[in-house]
């Protein structure tokens, strides 16, 4: 059967603010949203603006006012009731700037829920700027229309990744580690074997791949499933994309996620 969708002109600017959204309210926008707007975006007043808070689903407001350094935003009515989306976190081990900002992009688009940095021994950037990544992943949702924001993490040790995973309670979601080596089974299978399981993390590792104590390390773990995607080598945020993909592809996303607030009606 298909299905006729909502043909209303989406409006041209969208943001994230932490409050409440409800019709009539009147939401503050920060220094940085008002300058995008008035001097990015060239904004006028009473330009219409689409809302989200991760918690209230999304709202369709106007600018009712625009300075240099403050603006507001007026709300009119709910566009979309929230809706639950997948809980998928992904596990990388940092790049360097334009190949992270990227991976960072790319995986918000893909629906990941938490973005959690981890220090190998081949990790080759020093410091990881989780300000910056924030920035990012929000900028990322506001582009892509989800209605939440993933989580991101201050950068840990892998080692100390497993030793946390391990005292998580019994049903901690499965950990799917990316190996270089084609004896690991092939991603797809590994998620049709679970394919129950509400959710996932995927491991995915430095250029020069996992060291030998690490891989020990992931093998001795009942809670690590390797995987393998594929026989040609991966940049990194290629493999990460990939397992996102095989994920996004097996389970249908947040595509299989049909809450009845997801069209929630429009008053006017």
């Amino acid at each position: 059967m298909l299905t006729i969708m909502d043909q209303t002109p989406r409006p041209k600017f969208r943001l994230f603010v932490d409050t409440a959204l409800t019709a009539g309210a009147r939401v503050a926008l920060d220094h940085e949203q008002s300058h995008y707007l008035k001097n990015v975006m060239r904004a006028g007043k009473n330009a219409p603006v689409a809302l989200f808070n991760g918690r209230d689903g999304e709202w369709l407001g106007e600018l009712a006012a625009l300075g240099k350094h403050h603006g507001e935003v007026a709300i009119l009515r709910q566009m979309h009731g929230q809706r639950r989306e997948p809980n998928v976190r992904l596990i990388f081990a940092p790049l360097k700037k334009a190949r992270l900002d990227f991976l960072v992009e790319k995986s918000v688009e893909l629906g990941v829920s938490r973005l959690s940095p981890v220090i190998t021994r081949h990790t080759d950037v020093g410091r990881v700027n989780v300000a910056r990544l924030r920035a990012q992943a929000r900028e990322a949702a506001e582009q892509c229309e989800r209605l939440t924001l993933p989580t991101v993490d201050a950068p840990i040790a892998l080692a100390q990744l497993l030793d946390q995973w391990e005292r998580l309670p019994v049903g901690a979601p499965p950990l799917f580690a990316a190996v270089e080596r084609l004896s690991a089974p092939p991603i797809a299978q590994a998620l049709q074997n679970v394919a129950e399981v509400q959710e996932r993390a995927f491991l995915i590792g430095p250029e020069g791949g996992f060291s030998r104590d690490e891989v020990a390390l992931l093998d001795k773990a009942p809670f690590v499933f390797p995987v393998s995607l594929g026989p040609r080598i991966l940049r990194a945020e290629t493999a990460a994309l990939v397992a996102l993909a095989c994920h996004l592809m097996l389970s249908s996303g947040d595509a299989c996620i049909d809450d009845a607030t997801d069209n929630a009606p429009s008053s006017t």
